[in-house]
């Protein structure tokens, strides 16, 4: 038996230990899990239920990093240049 399972993450092959949990797999990969959503086997999985989750053989990831954008902080920023190249 081995102790690696083949798995997909984002259409690529990768393996990881048996019985690693979501979280742990997600760390391994250098990923920050309060930016990510996870697709796992085609559905997208709760951010509850990651901790009891472990990949196993044959398992579908898409790990979607979550950007922002457009918060009005960056137009206040402007607003206040603007004001200070107008004088």
């Amino acid at each position: 038996m081995s102790s690696l399972v083949n798995l997909q993450v984002n259409g690529e092959p990768r393996q990881c230990p048996v019985e690693t949990r979501l979280p742990d797999l997600l760390e391994q990969m250098g990923t920050n899990p309060r930016l990510v959503a996870v697709e796992y086997n085609g559905e997208i999985l709760h951010r509850q239920f990651w901790s009891e989750t472990r990949i196993q053989e044959g398992d579908r990831l898409e790990i979607v990093t979550i950007v922002g954008g457009g918060s009005g902080l960056w137009e206040a920023d402007q607003g206040k240049k603007s004001k200070a190249f107008s004088r």
